[in-house]
């Protein structure tokens, strides 16, 4: 009886000790899911805000609006995905519960929505046709469900309405297809605590693979994180591993800023504050250049048609985004020594394996090349290694610095003033572990030529 009272409390220390090895984490050991680093590669996407708001001239409704005031003529959602897909764009989150209540989709738990407005005799659904234009365009798509309902009834009480929330969750996650991503949105909320792992279970009974996006302040669990302003900037050195009061997660950050400045939906007379394309190549390079995702904000206007200076404007960004990464330098005339080959070859699919703790990457070019920028890629798939880093060029014999920073991560986009160098190199000077190097890129996007 003693040999067994001994061996028990042995197991106990053993099982104790092991709990303790399994809560005990380091940031480099943290790794992403599959579906986060097949996530992080879209580094593009839209939110697309479409409601009873955009027929009253404001952003946020109070919802006493009347289902008759949703009425477009010419809903389009083929051009709402061309256009986002022209700037870039590899998903389309669509609002489709905003916090007025109103709903885009048939919901059978709620009369305010468009099974009772005018539009199409109360027989549309926005957000079928907007995932079906949505896979037509080969992008992902995703759904905006606003936990704050001004409308309901129920929302004064947390457990009529969770269970109300809920079964609106499970008519979007059951009837229209894989998710890319789900948004849950605090504004509104505070105040008041929703039981997002419930939530989050139900999502996941039918979107197992369905990323969640939540401010980490909101949910602990989130699968994607805030930037913490909606500028399109990300302002501090980005690390996908975040601490939660003491819970690390891997927890890539995604950017939202709207196309026009200030506002979500679409307001009359509004086109002066299109970002232009210098500004959004800005927030590209500050969103997607510092590791991030970028997700913009688009708004069809009354008819239902994204306007024509938008739709524009999002060519306008594609296409000077095509011309500024159409030539990269190092993959058609730069050689590397030995088995670097995997960082230059233009592919992110293949990758270096730099040694640990401290690597130098040097490319060769057979004449002088000039460049204003580079692009480095980190394989992020056994975690984030790269800790500090430069980027140097060889001039009058000697290696001059054109970048010196920390976070790598998905992908970092450094520009400095224009340089002609026939060797350059990416010297990793402080890595945990060993560094993968997936791409190394330089570009002259300021060639008058390009």
């Amino acid at each position: 009886m003693r040999s067994n009272k001994h061996l028990h409390l042995g197991t106990i220390i053993f099982l104790v000790a092991s709990l303790h090895s399994a809560i005990a984490q380091s940031f480099p050991d943290i790794k992403p899911s599959p579906a986060q680093v097949q996530w992080q590669d879209l580094e593009i996407g839209v939110i697309i805000h479409f409601s009873t708001n955009t027929f009253l001239n404001r952003e946020w409704g109070d919802g006493t609006a009347t289902p008759s005031t949703f009425n477009p003529t010419h809903v389009d959602t083929d051009q709402w995905m061309q256009a986002a897909k022209s700037g870039g764009a590899k998903y389309a989150v669509l609002v489709a519960k905003h916090h007025d209540g109103f709903t885009l989709w048939p919901s059978k738990q709620t009369e305010y929505g468009v099974k009772n407005s005018p539009w199409l005799n109360g027989k549309g659904d926005l957000v079928c046709m907007a995932s079906d234009s949505a896979q037509k365009a080969g992008l992902g798509f995703g759904i905006y469900l606003s936990p704050w309902d001004r409308h309901d009834p129920r929302y004064p009480d947390p457990i009529a309405y969770d269970k109300y929330y809920l079964a609106q969750l499970d008519e979007l996650a059951i009837n229209y297809g894989p998710l890319t991503e789900f948004w849950l949105d605090g504004a509104g909320s505070a105040g008041r605590t929703y039981d997002f792992d419930k939530i989050i279970q139900e999502l996941r009974t039918y979107q197992p693979n369905t990323l969640v996006f939540a401010d980490v302040a909101l949910y602990k669990n989130a699968d994607l994180r805030w930037v913490g302003t909606e500028s399109g900037t990300v302002p501090y050195e980005n690390w996908n591993v975040v601490d939660r009061a003491g819970y690390l997660r891997w927890r890539p950050v995604e950017a939202d800023t709207p196309l026009r400045k200030a506002h979500w939906f679409w307001h009359p007379n509004d086109e002066s504050s299109l970002h232009s394309v210098d500004e959004l190549l800005t927030i590209y390079n500050e969103t997607v250049g510092h590791g991030a995702q970028l997700m913009l904000g688009i708004a069809p206007d009354d008819t239902g048609r994204i306007p024509d200076a938008d739709a524009k404007r999002l060519q306008e960004f594609g296409t000077a985004l095509h011309r500024i990464y159409a030539h990269n330098l190092v993959a058609e005339s730069g050689t590397i020594a030995g088995d670097q080959a995997g960082a230059i070859d233009n592919d992110p699919s293949t990758f270096w394996s730099a040694p640990p703790r401290h690597a130098i990457l040097e490319v060769h070019f057979n004449k002088p090349v000039t460049f204003d920028r580079a692009v480095t890629m980190e394989w992020l798939n056994e975690g984030q290694h790269i800790q500090e880093y430069a980027i140097e060029a060889w001039q009058d014999g000697a290696w001059k610095p054109l970048v010196h920073a920390q976070a790598i991560g998905h992908k970092k986009i450094d520009l400095f003033p224009r340089v002609t160098a026939q060797r350059v190199r990416l010297n990793l000077i402080s890595t945990t572990g060993s560094a993968a190097i997936r791409e190394f890129q330089l570009y002259d996007g300021s060639s008058p030529t390009k």
